[in-house]
């Protein structure tokens, strides 16, 4: 590790003049994103001695800029792409089922730290059975590990990451050691739901967090600014700057505004990334080994725009299931009013859940797990920036109109299918003239069925708190929770999967991929403590391979 770069200055693209683009020599690993995987395994990496570089599509944000970030999420002038400085034309997309839009850009931050800029910050583990679908459940497919391979690397990952838990869901895998931060309390509208559920006999416990409930790595306790999605001004919410500016200190080279356009190889193995830089010139950064770690879109995207004589069907495709069985989780809601205070938008994330029916799932119910929420109906600022009333009217409408909307959700795992994929579209492309990526989405009807049986559920808790249900959401017009997964799958088989349990991809024997893109099945838990497991897990065995 050589250490000779200093860590760039945190910069947006008013300095870009000023920032060292060039490729490193004699690089030992080349880490292709800065989201939460990259950032893990860059400073695992860095921490064993090797020179490391990152190499990130989008700009490095500064820290201080967040509160003003912030004031932009509540306007109702922005939508939440600005929030991140989300690019038309860089992130455009497509897609090409016209039975069931998928919203790529909704939810999606290029940039140093990826997708976990603007995360809500929940982090379970998966069940064991989730590793086991075929076998238990009948559907699906199993994983090449189990629940017992990845549970240290689960440890690990909530010390990494500072997770704030509690040993209060019966439902939950079994654990090694407590987490590292103690929970969250339940909020005021979780007492509320909690007589309704003790009639009802169904079971509620606390959520584990990615915040900080105490300080924790040099960061704050949460201050209670309740924007965590999309910002948290105070970094007490867990973000992959955390481990990118760590690998920096460790010697690891960050280049932002970088984006990967191909990946030069020959039949056996990388040599080389090819990245653009702001100044239109393509650089090249070689490197021992790879890994790639751009999510469930732009990483099956990447190996396909890197097609060759030796992959013409695209990179590590031997299988052709590059892009194939893209899935992402279901959301399932119902909200309403009741006739008592609920203290609305006090707390910013989720402090009680129910994994009671998660493991029930078979073949005709899929798992999910049941959210109640803290932020349902607007805000006071919300309601002030959208009406048209001032002064005394303003004021009697927050009276009449705020503090007694109570709402839950649900997630609900979606089957892998062929049919749900990314692909290149082959007429559009982006703002450096590559394709675009086509979003083909597809649900399964276990699915629906799924979030038929979830509404009728929360239905009858809110039913139990006399609400008056004013929303919905249902199997009609259900939505992304904007978890990107299952796009290079792995297995042990290489024509049935990308990677192997080692992360490796079949074809390349210096290629490795961390993300949710390697899940064969997605679960109903949100994803980044796994992704942040496999990532740990990943390193481990890139180690392996160059010592």
């Amino acid at each position: 590790m050589s250490g000779s770069r200093p860590p760039a200055e945190t910069a947006g693209t008013a300095t870009d003049a000023a920032v060292d683009r060039t490729p490193v020599d004699d690089a030992d690993v080349c880490v292709i994103g800065a989201g939460p995987a990259g950032g893990i395994v860059a400073d695992r990496l860095a921490e064993a001695g090797y020179e490391v570089v990152i190499l990130e599509a989008g700009p490095r944000f500064d820290p201080d800029d967040r509160r003003s970030r912030q004031e932009r999420a509540i306007r109702p002038a922005y939508s939440r792409p600005d929030v991140w400085d989300g690019d038309g034309e860089r992130d455009a997309y497509t897609n090409s089922n016209d039975d069931r839009f998928y919203p790529l850009n909704h939810a999606r931050a290029k940039g140093v730290g990826g997708s976990t800029l603007h995360w809500q910050g929940m982090v379970m583990r998966l069940h064991e059975d989730d590793f086991n679908s075929a076998s238990a459940r009948g559907v699906g497919v199993d994983w090449p590990i189990d629940y017992a391979e990845l549970r240290p690397y689960y440890a690990a990952a909530e010390r990494e990451l500072g997770v704030a838990g509690a040993d209060d869901n019966p439902f939950a895998p079994p654990r090694e050691e407590p987490h590292p931060l103690p929970a969250f309390p339940p909020s005021y509208s979780d007492s509320l739901f909690a007589e309704a559920c003790e009639e009802l006999e169904i079971a509620m416990h606390s959520v584990p967090n990615a915040r900080n409930s105490e300080t924790y790595d040099g960061r704050s306790a949460c201050v209670g600014y309740g924007t965590c999605q999309p910002v948290c001004p105070s970094g007490a919410k867990y973000d992959a700057t955390v481990h990118v500016e760590r690998a920096e200190r460790k010697g690891a080279t960050v280049i932002d505004r970088a984006p990967v356009q191909h990946l030069e190889h020959d039949a056996d193995a990388i040599e080389a990334a090819v990245y653009a830089t702001p100044d239109d010139r393509n650089r090249r950064q070689s490197a021992d080994a790879f890994v790639v770690a751009c999510g469930g879109v732009e990483t099956p995207r990447l190996l396909l725009l890197s097609d060759s004589s030796d992959y013409p069907d695209g990179l590590a495709n031997s299988s052709g299931l590059v892009g194939r069985f893209f899935m992402d989780h279901l959301f399932a809601g119902t909200g309403g009013v009741i006739d008592e205070p609920t203290r609305q938008n006090h707390v910013g994330f989720l402090t009680s859940e129910s994994h009671q029916f998660y493991d029930e799932a078979d073949e005709e119910y899929a798992p999910f797990k049941l959210e109640f929420f803290n932020y349902d109906g607007p805000s006071p600022v919300e309601m002030a920036l959208t009406g048209d009333d001032w002064g005394d009217e303003l004021l009697e409408r927050l009276r009449s109109e705020y503090g007694n909307h109570i709402g839950m959700g649900a997630l609900v795992e979606q089957l892998p299918r062929e049919d749900s994929y990314v692909a290149l579209d082959p007429d559009r492309t982006d703002d450096r003239g590559n394709p675009v990526p086509d979003v083909h989405w597809t649900v399964d009807d276990r699915a629906l069925r799924t979030i038929e049986r979830v509404t009728e559920i929360q239905r009858e808790i809110l039913g139990e708190l006399g609400a008056e249900i004013t929303w919905q959401v249902g199997p009609d017009d259900t939505g992304p929770a904007y978890h990107h997964m299952g796009t290079t799958r792995m297995g042990a088989d290489p024509t049935q999967s990308v990677v192997g349990p080692d992360l490796c991809t079949h074809d390349l024997e210096n290629c490795w991929i961390a993300s949710s893109s390697v899940f064969p099945t997605g679960g109903a838990m949100n994803p980044t403590l796994t992704i942040a497991a496999l990532a740990l897990k990943a390193a481990d065995h890139v180690r392996e391979t160059l010592s």
